[in-house]
């Protein structure tokens, strides 16, 4: 069978699709399959290059020891490395965009907006009469934060 005859090369390529995956698809969210796929691309070289015999005991032996081993010395540092968000909100292209509000809206009432086939929840700290122009100063999930025009 292939995989038992290029155990190596199965490693390095299980290894490398377990890393993608956690990188491209998780976001690096956990650091399992981060620290399983680093450890089968470790093995897998071992065993190209012949430091390690390819048996399947051997893989399995030498992957759980890599995924400790990677664990116990990098968990600190990537979580510490998750922490260093920037609090500054990103920018947002409908930040500016102006309409006329359809009902009064103020802070214990929201209005609701239409646009691009979204009904968007619209607020404001300050009461603001129907027919006004407004403008959004902040966006969130499902919700405009407005302010008159001037």
């Amino acid at each position: 069978m292939w995989l038992s005859d290029n155990l190596g090369i199965g490693l390095i390529s299980v290894g490398l699709i377990l890393l993608v995956i956690e990188i491209a698809v998780l976001g690096f969210s956990t650091f399992v399959l981060f620290f399983v796929g680093g450890a089968a691309v470790i093995t897998g070289l071992l065993m190209q290059i012949g430091v390690v015999e390819d048996t399947n005991l051997n893989a399995t032996l030498y992957v759980s020891l890599f995924t400790a081993l990677l664990a116990a010395f990098l968990w600190k540092p990537l979580k510490n490395m998750q922490k260093d968000v920037d609090p500054k909100k990103a920018s947002n292209d409908l930040i500016g965009l102006t309409f006329m509000v359809a009902t009064d809206i103020s802070a214990e009432r929201p209005g609701m907006h239409r646009y691009s086939g979204i009904n968007w929840r619209v607020v404001s700290q300050d009461p603001i009469a129907s027919g006004t122009q407004v403008e959004v100063i902040a966006v969130d999930v499902g919700q405009f934060t407005i302010k008159p025009c001037k």
